[in-house]
């Protein structure tokens, strides 16, 4: 799998370890299996709109983006057995929970793969 480093245009690093999932069998294995997402890293779903966290076993905050990796919501805290979604999202960033918050993800903020 492709790991890409995700960072605000200001250059501030969001998440430094992302694995790109741009498969239909990527996205559907998405975090399923592990036992925790250490702080830096993540999974970015492309294309997504929603995320389930059917048979998680931890929190994660979900980070949706639109075509140009623009933050359009942050669900955190999202909880094993819940979902999520945002109208007119394209991609989601998945990562630990209470991470957008320590990073300063806010609706609106641009993110650059690279």
């Amino acid at each position: 799998m492709t790991e890409v480093a995700l960072r605000r245009e200001d250059g501030s690093i969001v998440c430094e370890r992302c694995v790109l999932a741009d498969t239909a069998l990527a996205r559907m294995r998405g975090l399923l299996g592990r036992r925790e997402l250490p702080s830096g890293e993540g999974i970015l779903l492309k294309p997504a709109s929603s995320v389930h966290m059917a048979f998680m076993r931890f929190a994660i905050d979900a980070v949706f983006l639109d075509r140009d990796l623009r933050v359009v919501k942050v669900a955190s805290d999202l909880r094993p057995w819940r979902a999520a979604g945002s109208r007119g999202a394209k991609a989601v960033l998945e990562i630990p929970a209470g991470e957008a918050s320590r990073r300063g993800l806010t609706v609106g903020d641009r993110l650059i793969a690279g």
